[in-house]
């Protein structure tokens, strides 16, 4: 019986306990807050930071909006971020992306503070990951972690396979189960023999950003298969990197789309808030 990994259930239960932490720092006299900073009015961004600020209210986190005008200059961009990043009362500052072309993704990312980049974006942040050190970890791989700890899946001595090798994905990934002792290969568009490395798979992260790209040809009996992905299908329907309906028969748990690591990146990131609030606190 193929286990569904489910996202919403675990995602909740971090929310809830996060909940419970920001009460507690409350009682302390302190009070967890995130800024988040949306320039120009990309419809997707929109509804992402949305959710953030949903997700912010149910935790007790306060949120700060900061909307910028499409036309706002990186200069006005970068000085904003430099006065958060000198507000005490804000603990996490987080840059909506992708943001307007006229701008340097890179630059815009470093101006953050190591010690408030909850997006886990910062060459520091990601230095820290690949050495062992405490800092952020991008949300979405954080998350994954999470699922397979919370179902019951050990990752100790398994082998992983991380098929993409985006910075915000695929290379955190492969770090955090290789923290867990996991064995891991990370494939990309330039491997050969794709599905015979992922045949091999205990563990199968899908991020590789085409619609069903994985059937059951691509999996070995009884793996867990985390499914990163999300496009629209022919009928507008969510889907994702993983042909669920063939995939679900073989293997012995997947997480669907929606509803599996989509929640997740969201209730990670109210947790790196936490984390970050507590780690300026001592």
């Amino acid at each position: 019986m193929t286990k569904k990994i489910d996202g919403k259930k675990i995602s909740l239960e971090i929310k809830e306990e996060v909940k419970v932490r920001v009460s507690e720092l409350k009682e302390e006299g302190l009070q967890v807050c995130l800024a988040v900073i949306q320039v120009g009015n990309d419809p997707a961004s929109t509804v992402y930071v949305g959710n953030k600020k949903k997700a912010c209210a149910y935790t007790g986190i306060e949120s700060r909006a900061f909307a910028l005008p499409e036309e706002t200059t990186q200069e006005e961009l970068l000085e904003l971020i430099a006065r958060l990043n000198e507000d005490d009362t804000v603990h996490g500052i987080l840059v909506q992306l992708p943001i307007p072309a006229h701008m340097d993704e890179k630059k815009v990312i470093e101006a953050i503070s190591p010690k408030k980049d909850v997006d886990g974006f910062h060459p520091r942040s990601v230095g820290a990951l690949s050495i062992g050190e405490p800092g952020f970890v991008s949300c979405t791989p954080a998350g994954i972690i999470q699922l397979l700890k919370r179902s019951g899946v050990e990752i100790d001595g398994k082998e992983c396979v991380v098929v993409g090798r985006s910075n915000i994905v695929g290379k955190p990934m492969a770090m955090l189960l290789l923290r867990e002792n996991g064995t891991v290969t990370v494939c990309h568009s330039h491997t050969k023999n794709l599905k015979e490395i992922c045949r091999r798979a205990d563990i199968l992260v899908a991020a590789i950003g085409k619609p069903k790209f994985f059937d059951d040809s691509y999996v070995k009996e009884g793996a867990v298969v985390i499914d990163v992905g999300i496009h629209r299908d022919e009928n507008n329907k969510l889907c994702g990197d993983v042909d669920y309906e063939k995939v679900a028969e073989k293997v012995s748990a997947v997480t669907p789309v929606p509803g599996g690591v989509g929640p997740m990146t969201i209730a990670m990131l109210m947790n790196n808030c936490v984390e970050a609030a507590v780690r300026m606190k001592d």
